[in-house]
């Protein structure tokens, strides 16, 4: 990601900082798991979107005095003991490539140059990424430092900043959706090698095997989110990741799995039969579950909410399951479809942005309904990533094959 993108990010949320005032973020630190153990460490979502740095504990400043903005950024100074444990810090240079942020100083100097702001200027707010909204344990850096302001400096105002941030993140620019079209085709190519492996008799796990190969021969760090790798009764629980149940011959595999690249993330779900071959009642289930993910798919366009997609989701299945013979009343639809249809995707798998939104040029949401059946081991779910446009939308994952038709040729071809 050039450093341009960065620069424009922190110049726009310039724009919502007051006069005499300070904005401070965090990128965070990765919590112990034992005693001496971290696990590993991922950057504050918001942190990294207006500076590029994925380093713990660096911390960025914005200074708006008079209107006019200045930036810092704070970081460790390298230490050569632990460099010979853990590698060398992010350098002044390296961190002014990155983030395009040309004043560069160091942590232990972090609390003395605040506290010179507040003894020099009238500061009067100071905005802090405040996500959990409330100064709950465990607390965030952001918290903590809230609550220290408040104890020093009690005339000043504590603002939250995370909803303009996430105003700011709601609208992908070009570079974003080329990131996230990357972790998807990625994604494509771990499903492709599950198809041409997964065989009856294997553990769901050794089938998510094959994706997590796939990830790292292609770089990729981590996972978008844990992956669900699903057969029978299992397939009904929505976070099933256990993923730890024998396939057996006449089942169906839901998965719903994705890549993270550059932080960025994909976010499919496909379902499809173990031995190669759906059963005709399988066949109808699945169908239904299409029908609806085409359907909200093509009503997707500007000014359309998620609230009306999931009206739209219900509808199609509801009408589906009568036809099968699966319920009698619309009402009896919440015994197999129990979730929402869609939700922003970007840098978080379930990105920044209200519940029930309306759509915009820009946004990208997920088109995913469902169908579980538990009293016969069938769970199906389909899930594409959408732009939307000034027009309608852009299917991302439109390449992902998912009729039967074209599911069942790619195993008979590929899985031998």
């Amino acid at each position: 990601m050039n450093k341009i993108f960065f620069v424009t990010n922190r110049q726009k949320l310039g724009d919502v900082l007051s006069q005499n005032s300070i904005a401070i973020f965090f990128a965070g630190q990765a919590p112990y798991k034992s005693a001496d153990e971290t696990y590993p460490f991922t950057p504050n979502r918001n942190f990294y979107y207006l500076t590029g740095i994925d380093e713990e504990k660096v911390i960025m400043v914005m200074i708006n005095i008079n209107g006019k903005v200045s930036e810092m950024l704070f970081i460790q100074e390298n230490d050569p003991v632990m460099a010979k444990w853990v590698g060398e810090t992010i350098s002044e240079d390296r961190a002014k490539e990155v983030s395009g942020i040309e004043d560069i100083k160091f942590l232990k100097d972090f609390e003395s140059i605040i506290a010179s702001y507040f003894d020099r200027f009238s500061i009067d707010n100071v905005y802090l990424d405040l996500e959990r909204q409330e100064f709950n344990i465990p607390q965030t850096s952001s918290q903590n430092f809230a609550v220290d302001i408040m104890k020093r400096y009690p005339y000043v105002r504590v603002k939250n900043v995370y909803h303009d941030i996430a105003l700011l993140r709601t609208i992908k620019r070009e570079e974003e959706i080329e990131l996230i079209k990357k972790a998807i085709d990625i994604t494509y190519d771990g499903i492709k090698e599950i198809w041409s492996n997964a065989k009856p008799g294997m553990k769901e796990y050794e089938i998510e095997a094959y994706f997590n190969y796939i990830l790292k021969k292609n770089g990729v760090k981590d996972f978008a989110f844990p992956t669900i790798a699903a057969t029978g009764k299992n397939a009904t629980i929505l976070h099933y990741v256990d993923n730890n149940t024998k396939t057996e011959d006449g089942e169906i595999m839901l998965l719903d799995l994705g890549a993270q690249y550059k932080y960025y993330n994909g976010d499919i779900s496909r379902t499809f039969p173990i031995n190669g071959k759906f059963s005709e009642r399988q066949k109808e289930v699945y169908n239904i579950v299409l029908e609806a993910n085409e359907t909200v798919m093509k009503a997707v366009k500007p000014g359309i909410t998620t609230g009306e997609l999931q009206d739209i989701t219900k509808r199609v299945l509801a009408q589906g399951c009568k036809r099968i013979g699966l319920i009698k009343e619309d009402s009896e639809l919440n015994k197999y479809y129990y979730h929402g249809v869609a939700h922003p995707l970007g840098l978080d798998t379930h990105d920044v942005g209200p519940r029930n939104i309306e759509l915009k040029p820009g946004m990208i949401i997920t088109d995913e309904p469902g169908l579980y059946i538990e009293e016969e081991g069938i769970g199906v779910r389909i899930e594409d990533d959408i732009l939307v446009t000034e027009d309608g939308y852009v299917n991302l994952s439109a390449h992902i094959i998912k009729s039967i038709e074209d599911i069942e040729m790619f195993m008979s071809k590929n899985n031998n």
